[in-house]
């Protein structure tokens, strides 16, 4: 995919009416990456990916920073992939040093199915089949159809994500069985506190001979895994956006009602599905 300049909603949510002087509170940041982002502020980031290292090549780390309007640079979450888990399994933590799955600073984790096609985001609780003092909720899912047009078109992805109450938090989904998880509501159409989206559908331009979405200057490497999150009923308004701008970095951007470990395991399917190719 390739990128146009035209520059419309993203410019307005950039520098939206009210938003003037924001700054975000990172202090606590298991809580900040847990937290919706503000409505009306667009989060910048951008994803690092370490393949340096014996096994690194397989098994790569990735960082998430968020940008600031100055140049700087604020550490948000770390990942990387289990070795020895059948299915695609990753650590999400809020200390770049420390990516176990017993560490403080375990905060979720992105786990596959075997096909690689169906990914689930959960927070740090306990399985519900395991004893443990907090059941863990599932942030989000996210599916890979395989493509309509062959492996050369674009993907399609639909994501669910738990809806928010009148306070505007996250409705908590606690499954305590398979049968009752965020892919099977979605398959069974139950979608009672739910959203769903979607990947933008790239417009096919004649001139390039590529499919086209428009990032607006974040994203300058053509890419199959270059994406745009949207809901159906207003396609303009992007609650995420992910895509390279060199080897081993990619800008991913999200909005309200998405949180960063949302955003950051979408991202991390994307590296991993098996209908990725390049």
């Amino acid at each position: 995919m390739l990128c146009k300049e035209k520059a419309r909603w993203f410019c307005k949510l950039n520098d939206p009416q009210g938003a003037e002087g924001f700054t975000l509170d990172t202090e606590d940041l298991e809580k900040f990456v847990l937290s919706p982002a503000p409505q009306g502020v667009t989060i910048k980031c951008r994803i690092t990916r370490d393949k340096k290292g014996v096994d690194r090549a397989v098994f790569p780390t990735y960082y998430l920073h968020m940008e600031r309007d100055d140049g700087k640079k604020i550490f948000l979450l770390g990942a990387r992939k289990r070795k020895k888990s059948r299915s695609s399994n990753y650590i999400i933590s809020v200390d770049p040093t420390d990516l176990s799955r017993g560490g403080e600073a375990f905060v979720g984790k992105l786990r596959s199915n075997l096909l690689g096609t169906h990914f689930t985001i959960f927070d740090n609780g306990d399985n519900p089949k395991k004893p443990g003092e907090k059941i863990r909720q599932e942030m989000g899912a996210i599916v890979y159809e395989t493509n309509v047009l062959g492996f050369k078109g674009p993907r399609k992805m639909s994501v669910v994500i738990p809806g928010m109450n009148l306070d505007h938090e996250r409705v908590e989904i606690k499954p305590r069985s398979e049968h009752d998880n965020l892919i099977e509501r979605w398959k069974r159409k139950q979608m009672e506190n739910l959203l769903e989206l979607h990947n933008k559908t790239p417009v096919w331009n004649d001139d390039t001979q590529s499919y086209v979405l428009n990032f607006h200057g974040r994203v300058t490497q053509a890419s199959v895994k270059n994406f745009q999150i949207v809901h159906d009923n207003d396609v303009d308004y992007i609650v995420m956006q992910f895509g390279r701008v060199a080897e081993d970095v990619f800008t991913m951007d999200f909005n309200y009602p998405m949180c960063a470990v949302q955003a950051f395991g979408i991202a991390l399917s994307s590296f991993d599905s098996k209908l990725a190719c390049e």
